[in-house]
């Protein structure tokens, strides 16, 4: 299994904790957040990185070079802000396998790989998308499934209690963006503009829902609450 890490965004909410990295080289228990989420995702399975790396990426290539313990490390790099989608259709070009695993550069999420994967595979889905049910969601857009675990919507608007969130855990099958229209260097955002797209023509993204342990570091006060989910 492969792994895309979007990893390329600006981070600007966090700049006053850490202003001289890119997001994902935020320190937690002195080493860069990149660092716990990839040792997490290779005890799950994942043998091969692909860095989808924009603001200061020459820092996250100084670190990581080449390879990570022992798993290979590609960069997929924008030359300008290209969004979320933008990151992930440059990170898909440099893919290998059929199925990949893409995470969020800033979100740390406990899923058990080879139940997402099985999942996947048995609904023959383009895409599977982790889901957090969280208590009080005021930061979030809700994720709309239907009885079969399919996914309807993403909707924009926080609703401020109990919703099911995406958690920023994907697993995605390496064509399922083709013949969209979009192409590797274009700007494009993720949920926003590829993922309606996707449930308009029909194609199978289903939903997981997930228990474990979530923490997404974009803004000062959840960076603060890190080191306490994230292993020392």
């Amino acid at each position: 299994m492969e792994a895309i890490i979007l990893a390329g965004g600006l981070g600007t909410r966090l700049r006053a904790v850490v202003p001289d990295l890119p997001k994902p080289m935020a320190p937690i228990h002195g080493r860069p957040f990149l660092e716990h989420q990839m040792n997490y995702w290779i005890a799950q399975g994942v043998t091969r990185f692909i860095l989808s790396v924009g603001y200061k990426r020459e820092l996250i290539e100084a670190h990581f070079g080449a390879a990570y313990r022992q798993c290979p490390v590609v960069y997929a790099r924008e030359d300008e802000p290209l969004g979320t989608g933008g990151g992930l259709l440059l990170g898909l070009a440099e893919a290998q396998t059929e199925s990949v695993l893409v995470l969020n550069g800033d979100t740390f999420f406990e899923v058990m790989l080879e139940t997402m994967h099985a999942q996947h595979i048995a609904r023959h889905a383009q895409v599977t998308v982790a889901l957090r049910r969280v208590p009080h969601n005021d930061r979030y857009g809700e994720v709309v499934l239907n009885a079969q675990s399919a996914i309807e919507a993403f909707s924009a608007k926080p609703l401020g209690s109990e919703g099911i969130i995406n958690g920023g855990v994907y697993m995605m099958q390496r064509d399922a963006l083709r013949g969209l229209g979009w192409k590797p260097g274009d700007k494009v955002a993720l949920e926003q503009d590829l993922f309606p797209v996707l449930l308009d023509r029909k194609l199978k993204m289903f939903g997981m829902e997930c228990t474990g342990a979530f923490i997404d570091i974009g803004v000062p006060e959840d960076y603060q609450r890190a080191a306490s989910i994230l292993p020392n």
